[in-house]
C-alpha cells in the first residue's frame, strides 16, 4: 500500500470515530479502510510516533494489522 501524502513521515494513524490505531507498514490487507478513514479526515496523528503514545491516549491496535505484523514475524 502506499502510504498516504499526510503520514508519509509517519507509521500510526488513529481513527478518532472507532479509537483504533492502524500500523500503515501493515496496512496492505485492508488499504480499503485506510482510503476511507482518510477520505472521512477522522485520523489523528501521534507524538510521538509509536503505539504506546496512541495506547496513552486510548487506542487499540486494529486486528487486521496486529495479524499482519504476527504473519512477518513468522516468516523471519
Amino acid at each position: 500500500m502506499e502510504r498516504p501524502t499526510r503520514f508519509e513521515h509517519s507509521r500510526w494513524v488513529g481513527d478518532k470515530r472507532t479509537w483504533v490505531v492502524h500500523d500503515l507498514d501493515h496496512a496492505d490487507d485492508h488499504a480499503d479502510a485506510i482510503a476511507e478513514l482518510m477520505d472521512a479526515r477522522t485520523y489523528l496523528s501521534f507524538g510521538p510516533d509509536t503505539l504506546p503514545e496512541a495506547r496513552n491516549r486510548g487506542y487499540r491496535l486494529c486486528t487486521q494489522c496486529r495479524a499482519a505484523a504476527s504473519r512477518e514475524d513468522a516468516d523471519a
